[in-house]
């Protein structure tokens, strides 16, 4: 049985949550703050955000701008567009990460482990083999070998070569 384990994310499911929903603040914020948000693509619906709590490099999260808690909520046009940015976001991973695999699912419900339970989005982990070690286990330390805003950026040219 394989895991994924993730302990360095028990400090953002320890914290203490806002009032506010970010996965909403984000894309109301002014599109001149998308870097600092990480926003990467702003679609008619839906977004896609790099995960500011990544579990790989890459981590990547699409959700819709309706603050909805399940995928049953979405309409059928958020629906499609959602699957329209998971294919665009595994095509500017691929182009600029290289990954051999990914993890893509939600987590809905506390229950599932979702850390915003109250609105719905999808994660999209790029995976390589041997990306796991022994770090998070001794240490309980996970390697990010790129800082986010360079990861940012790369996926950023990608998106705007692509689209």
């Amino acid at each position: 049985m394989d895991r994924l384990w993730a302990p360095w994310r028990i400090e953002y499911i320890k914290m203490p949550k806002p009032d506010t929903c970010i996965l909403c603040e984000i894309p109301a914020d002014d599109k001149a703050n998308d870097r600092k948000n990480l926003l990467l693509y702003r679609g008619k619906q839906c977004y896609i955000v790099l995960n500011k709590y990544p579990y790989n490099n890459g981590h990547i999260m699409i959700a819709p701008y309706r603050h909805i808690p399940s995928v049953t909520d979405l309409t059928d046009d958020e629906a499609f567009e959602i699957h329209q940015l998971t294919k665009l976001s595994i095509k500017i991973l691929d182009e600029t990460m290289k990954p051999g695999g990914y993890n893509i699912g939600a987590n809905i419900g506390r229950a599932a482990g979702a850390g915003i339970e109250e609105h719905y989005h999808l994660h999209i982990v790029p995976r390589w083999v041997g990306d796991t070690n022994y770090m998070p286990v001794i240490s309980n330390t996970k390697i990010i070998v790129e800082h986010i805003l360079e990861t940012y950026d790369k996926l950023r040219e990608a998106l705007e070569r692509i689209i």
